[in-house]
């Protein structure tokens, strides 16, 4: 697969507020430390709404391994929505959406994107690596919401233990 679009759609329920999802999502400079194919991933520049950022990862399904470097522009709506696009890296486009969307028991994140991979993938490989590549991640980052969202709420004093009767 060279020059095929891929679109990838993910949407689920994460059970923690738009702030606390918005959080895990833009921080950028951190994401290596919860999302584990990535290995590089560094905030370049931000203005404003504006921010740049430089990933390096791998993409892999089985035995296929493809790595990908990016430099893209994020549009960020707090905590609504951020749209990107891809101004360099080893694909020939990337777009993609993210939505929060607040709802009863916590936050559903939208995500739409289409990749245009600039390299041979094999054909029924490449789109199959791309969509689990994707799901990963957000799986990842639905579980760093959790992490964080557990760590940062108050821990309860242990119970008193009963007196010990003589």
């Amino acid at each position: 697969m060279q020059g095929e679009e891929v679109i990838v759609e993910v949407n689920f329920l994460v059970p923690a507020t738009r702030e606390e999802t918005w959080a895990v999502l833009t921080d950028y400079d951190n994401a290596t430390r919860f999302i584990t194919n990535l290995e590089k991933s560094v905030v370049l520049s931000r203005s404003g709404d504006t921010m740049v950022v430089s990933q390096k990862g791998d993409v892999s399904l089985g035995p296929f391994s493809v790595s990908v470097d990016t430099v893209t522009e994020i549009r960020l709506k707090p905590p609504e929505a951020m749209h990107s696009r891809m101004l360099s890296g080893s694909m020939k486009s990337h777009a993609a959406t993210t939505r929060l969307i607040a709802e009863a028991g916590g936050t559903r994140i939208v995500h739409q994107a289409q990749s245009n991979p600039d390299m041979w993938i094999p054909p029924l490989i490449g789109p199959a690596m791309i969509r689990h590549e994707a799901r990963l991640r957000f799986r990842q980052l639905h579980d760093e919401i959790l992490r964080r969202k557990d760590a940062a709420r108050p821990q309860q004093p242990a119970a008193a233990a009963p007196p010990v009767a003589p």
